[in-house]
């Protein structure tokens, strides 16, 4: 990920720790950043979301001091990324250690496999 620039949203589920941080500030939570960063939340642990208990939840919500409202919009944040791959209206870019003539290569790959990798995000009542 390029410092300074918001992670791209195909490889949310790849973000460091800073990526999430990034993401934080962009979506208005960057209250929460320095939490998260001490949590060690990362891309993988968003994504994992998605399966957590009711339990789950609120164990994350009390761990990061987290407003329900703000939980809920981290939520929908989430879901609207997810949705944006699924419906192609995200920019697919090649991985960095892939030279530029690969780029048609990795694009057509991300197409074939964008369903594959996007999990609803659910809330268990």
């Amino acid at each position: 990920m390029n410092r300074g620039r918001s992670p791209e949203p195909l490889d949310f589920f790849i973000w460091t720790v800073e990526d999430v941080g990034l993401w934080l500030e962009e979506i208005n939570l960057g209250s929460y950043r320095q939490i998260f960063e001490e949590n060690g939340v990362n891309g993988e642990y968003l994504e994992s979301m998605s399966t957590f208990t009711t339990e789950q939840i609120l164990r994350f919500i009390r761990r990061c001091h987290m407003k329900w409202g703000d939980f809920i919009i981290l939520c929908k944040e989430l879901r609207r990324i997810k949705v944006a791959c699924l419906k192609g209206e995200q920019k697919v870019r090649r991985p960095w250690w892939a030279p530029s003539c690969f780029s048609a290569v990795f694009t057509n790959a991300e197409k074939r496999n964008r369903q594959s990798r996007v999990v609803s995000l659910k809330l268990e009542p």
